[in-house]
């Protein structure tokens, strides 16, 4: 391609930019998928969604899986249609082509990351202080490590992380290996005829029926099945995206619900919901209680080591994001500076690590932090679901997956429903929402007038560095 310039002189051919290494086959992607959706959310969230359904806690993490697998149809459909490292933003703006919205969908995917880590913050903080006999169950001892620990965090951060995906493979082994050892251990004690499985069909008795409590334990289960979203990043580094990504991220998908629904049945047929929604450990009490000879503390470590990368790679993705919209042109200049000497966006990690700072500070509880996570997501995958159905209307010179018109019909509907103030969510949950995109709207007016004053235009926004993933829960 020649480039005209407005002499009309030719210049010589540009440069283009080499295509990334597309490295990734089946199996390592889904080792990265499953490795992306185990977390925090089942290590943390067990015991608060036991206090809401009572011995059925297995139901709401499934209903969570059948949400999550309709929307990741409509993921399929894009990520193989536009094969590109940008996400929900990339598809929000094809679809409507309005900065704005496009802006607030990047900026809300930023803001999961942060409750996301700030949740896995707080559940380090928890299971550090059982595992270790600390004696701190909550309050300001628990703020304190959570603090400590994001202040570690942003400190990595800053200093440069470049994750791999063989370095996934080792984090995901970990973390999987703590919920094997969950399901083994509820496995061996029915067996020897302890416990109680007559629990795992018990509704928690209440006025308010069997339904609510379920679709009210859901919208926070939903943490748990969030970040299968974030793969198709890794689009462009996938050996075949269009043909290998439909069946690898439905069987993660499947594999990550079947652990969940199995780890839930063992923790309630051990731990009665009662005492599994006390604290903020409850894999912990399902050790002590199934294997009380098991060294405690090893299970404590494997957990704040899936925690820990969670937050870490959720603190990397949304420093990422802020710098990017700063690129765009779309968030203050100042947010998109890099160090000299790191080459880190060391402003962008501030910014974000203050905000967490804040989150861990005022808010704290766990249920408050993950449940905003699953809202922010919801709203996010809302739109993405709407944006298939628009861009059937953009085709492509290449076959990719297509799925039934159907799936992001129900996938929008469902994912709208369960965002609402009728699920009985907590109120606290939209509050800190709505603070989160408060603030990202008045740095984006602040931004306009900034652009307008000096004469700088957005970047036109395909938002191919600013999408991203959603939060690794």
């Amino acid at each position: 391609m020649t480039d005209i310039s407005v002499t009309g002189a030719a210049k010589p051919e540009t440069t283009v930019e080499p295509s990334l290494h597309r490295v990734m086959g089946p199996w390592l992607l889904l080792l990265f998928i499953v490795g992306d959706i185990l977390g925090t959310g089942i290590y943390a969230l067990t015991g608060q969604v036991a206090k809401q359904v009572g011995g059925v806690v297995w139901l709401p993490f499934l209903v969570a899986f059948v949400v999550a697998m309709v929307t990741a149809f409509s993921y399929l459909e894009l990520v193989t249609k536009y094969p590109k490292a940008a996400g929900a933003a990339l598809y929000t703006h094809k679809a409507f082509g309005i900065h704005f919205i496009t802006f607030i969908v990047a900026f809300a995917v930023m803001c999961s990351g942060i409750t996301s880590a700030s949740t896995a913050s707080r559940a380090f903080a928890a299971n550090m202080s059982n595992a270790f006999d600390l004696g701190m169950s909550g309050g300001v001892g628990i703020t304190v490590i959570g603090l400590a620990f994001m202040a570690i965090v942003a400190a990595v951060n800053f200093r440069g992380v470049g994750e791999s995906v063989k370095a996934n493979v080792v984090l995901t082994c970990v973390e999987l290996t703590g919920l094997l050892i969950i399901i083994f251990i509820g496995l061996w004690a029915i067996g020897a005829g302890q416990g109680d499985v007559s629990r795992v069909t018990q509704f928690k008795t209440g006025d308010g029926g069997m339904f609510w409590p379920v679709i009210a334990a859901t919208t926070l289960a939903f943490f748990a099945m969030v970040g299968f979203e974030d793969s198709v990043n890794m689009a462009e580094e996938c050996q075949n995206p269009s043909g290998i990504f439909p069946k690898v991220l439905l069987a993660g998908l499947v594999i990550t619900g079947a652990i969940y629904v199995l780890v839930s049945i063992s923790a309630i047929t051990l731990v009665p919901a009662e005492q599994l929604g006390e604290g903020e450990t409850p894999l912990l009490k399902v050790v002590q209680a199934g294997a009380p000879n098991f060294p405690l503390w090893i299970f404590g470590i494997i957990t704040m080591f899936a925690v820990a990368n969670s937050a870490l790679i959720n603190m990397l993705m949304a420093s990422r994001l802020v710098y990017g919209m700063s690129r765009e042109h779309v968030l203050p200049a100042a947010l998109g500076k890099v160090h000299a000497g790191r080459r880190t966006p060391y402003i962008a990690i501030g910014f974000t690590t203050l905000l967490a700072f804040a989150l861990i500070t005022f808010v704290g509880e766990v249920p408050a932090l993950g449940g905003t996570t699953a809202l922010l997501l919801l709203c996010v995958f809302t739109v993405v679901n709407i944006a298939v159905l628009v861009l059937r209307k953009d085709p492509v010179d290449h076959d990719h997956f297509r799925t039934p018109t159907i799936l992001p019909i129900l996938g929008a509907i469902a994912c709208a429903f369960f965002a609402g103030p009728w699920t009985g969510r907590d109120p606290v949950q939209y509050t800190i929402a709505g603070v989160l995109i408060g603030i990202g709207v008045l740095l984006w007016f602040v931004t306009v007038m900034v652009n307008r004053a000096t004469g700088v235009r957005p970047s036109d926004p395909s938002m191919e560095t600013v999408g991203g993933g959603g939060p690794v829960n």
